[in-house]
């Protein structure tokens, strides 16, 4: 496996992504059939004494396909998606949100999709101290979000806050912290009062979530989320290789590999998985991803 890291370029938010979707020629080559598989992704996990998921992953994903599969960490969600959009990768895993973002640009493609559970998606953590006992206590607060482009970290909390008659910029400040682990810093810092993040973080422990037992308090849960996320692929992607990834990704997104893939396959592993879903399944975000002022319809 080889590695790689990539800056983010380009990139001001989600209405980057809107601007630059629609502008990109794709290029005339596919892989060849024995190329390495190229993946652009977020660096999951931090302690070295325990196994990167995303490297996980890759060796799992090269086993099954027989292929050399080499990783590009980028910075954010939206340079993953624009890393796929723009052919410098292959594919990209994301939640619900950054997938119904790039399915919707029409220039980047769901290989396979993991249809949403009933259970909820995120909550706002507060220190165990805080007098912030419910959503509604966030009023006048300040309230760290991981990535504007997030599922768990963003547009479901913020779903959450106004369904609790709180709406952003108005009733609490919003910062945005370049990740979850940087929602958690910021929190334990005293910089923010609350910190939005995916309930299944909160559950996982350390090192994916840094507070204690009786360190800190969760505050309100989210809905679900109709789509849990998405393999994306590049359009120009050759026919050969993307059926092996659709015949081995159910595979490595096993049970049998839930320990090895950690943060990242808990919020898919026994999920029903849809191949080639259609883009309209992604249509369920659309009044949530409006809360948050964005119009899935406007972008591509």
């Amino acid at each position: 496996m080889r590695r790689h890291l990539v800056p983010a370029i380009g990139l001001l938010g989600v209405g980057a992504l809107a601007l630059t979707g629609c502008q990109a020629t794709p290029t005339d080559s596919a892989a060849a059939a024995d190329a390495p598989i190229t993946i652009a992704t977020l660096p999951l996990g931090d302690d070295p004494t325990q196994e990167n998921p995303i490297d996980a992953f890759a060796e799992l994903l090269a086993a099954e396909t027989g292929r050399e599969v080499e990783v590009t960490d980028v910075p954010d969600y939206l340079s993953v998606v624009e890393a796929i959009r723009a052919d410098h990768v292959d594919i990209g895993i994301m939640s619900g949100f950054p997938s119904a973002l790039a399915v919707n640009t029409g220039e980047v493609d769901s290989l396979l999709a993991w249809a949403g559970s009933e259970d909820p998606v995120s909550t706002c953590v507060v220190l165990a101290d805080s007098p912030v006992q419910t959503v509604e206590d966030l009023a006048g607060a300040t309230v760290a979000f991981a990535d504007q482009a997030s599922s768990s970290g963003y547009f479901m909390p913020v779903y959450m806050l106004h369904e609790a008659g709180l709406e952003q910029g108005e009733d609490y400040e919003a910062i945005f912290a370049g990740g979850h682990e940087g929602s958690f810093v910021a929190l334990q810092q005293g910089q923010v009062d609350a910190a939005c993040t995916a309930v299944m973080l909160t559950k996982l422990g350390q090192p994916m979530f840094p507070f204690a037992d009786g360190e800190w308090r969760a505050v309100g849960e989210s809905p679900s989320m109709p789509v849990a996320g998405s393999v994306l692929a590049r359009q120009s992607l050759d026919d050969e290789t993307r059926e092996l990834l659709q015949e081995a990704l159910p595979k490595v997104f096993s049970e049998a590999n839930a320990e090895a893939l950690g943060a990242l396959g808990e919020g898919f592993i026994g999920l029903d998985e849809i191949i080639d879903p259609d883009p309209e399944l992604f249509d369920g975000f659309v009044d949530i991803a409006a809360v948050a002022g964005v119009e899935l319809k406007d972008l591509g």
